[in-house]
């Protein structure tokens, strides 16, 4: 009786009914003693129990090419893969729970940026940005990887070199003019224009000369600010992470296959959010088809 007079006096103040209270009591699960260990789940039953699809999270993580993936692309790859479609924050839930989610970096907090606007042009073609970095082979020591990245797909080419010059890094430039339009020509990729940071070798002559001849417009990077070819500085990180650092490598010809194959790769199966966990490749495919329509 007391404890029925405390509820409704908790339940007037508060202006809650009491029949929640009492709807909860008669729907609590407890254990053989009469205890409340728990209630059941809010909300309608879900076809998949939890023990089931932490099965198929181990499955898509083995199953899949790449390592350290989130939970957003493996609740892409459940759906693209296995034909289960589940809420994002129930896979997060899961994955956290059984301590498979990848290690991340403290958030730190984002200085006001000298610009605005965006790198992610309208369409493929418009906006190339390119970038380099340094790999280690046991016989060739420091050796140099450079990468040009179609700033709306994503889509990445790739090179690497014993040298880091001016030469080297017009690679993976001429191999994006070659899959784009047949061959390297005078004019030929007029319409592109090419995001870099300030290196010597981008700088120079010859670099500057060579994308001139191509047609590709120069679109420099402000100094000191990498965001400005964030597009290329993201697919130089992923290149680290799923390949550069994966292992070490003998030499320079097993690390340009090790790269190439990456490449190849990432093109065909990386998952890219923004374009609704399409591929590069397919990202592009589909910019084609609604330009012919």
């Amino acid at each position: 009786m007391e404890l029925d007079l405390a509820r409704k006096r908790v339940c007037d103040v508060l202006g809650a009914p009491r029949s929640t209270i009492y709807a909860r009591e008669a729907a609590a699960i407890r254990d053989e003693g009469g205890v409340v260990i728990g209630f059941p789940k809010r909300g309608p039953s879900t076809q998949i129990s939890d023990e089931r699809l932490l099965e198929l999270i181990r499955e898509v993580i083995e199953e899949s090419p790449f390592s350290g993936e989130g939970h957003r692309k493996i609740t892409a790859y459940l759906r693209r893969n296995k034909k289960v479609h589940v809420g994002r924050k129930r896979v997060l839930r899961i994955m956290r729970a059984n301590g498979l989610l990848a290690p991340q970096r403290d958030k730190k907090r984002r200085k006001a940026r000298p610009h605005d606007g965006t790198i992610i042009p309208e369409g493929p073609d418009l906006l190339w940005g390119t970038d380099a970095t340094m790999a280690w082979t046991r016989n060739n020591g420091w050796v140099w990887a450079f990468c040009c990245v179609d700033h709306f797909t994503a889509e990445a080419w790739t090179s690497v070199a014993k040298r880091g010059d001016r030469f080297a890094c017009l690679e993976p430039i001429y191999d994006a003019v070659t899959d784009r339009f047949g061959r390297v020509d005078a004019d030929v990729a007029r319409g592109i224009a090419l995001r870099h940071d300030w290196g010597p070798q981008y700088t120079s002559g010859h670099f500057q000369g060579a994308i001139t001849w191509l047609g590709i417009e120069d679109s420099p990077a402000f100094a000191g600010e990498p965001p400005c070819n964030g597009c290329a500085e993201r697919f130089i990180r992923t290149l680290k992470e799923q390949c550069l650092w994966a292992r070490l490598y003998e030499d320079i010809e097993d690390l340009r296959q090790a790269v190439l194959e990456f490449t190849r790769r990432y093109n065909e199966q990386w998952l890219i959010e923004r374009h609704g966990h399409c591929t590069p490749r397919e990202a592009y495919a589909a910019a084609m088809e609604s330009k012919a329509a």
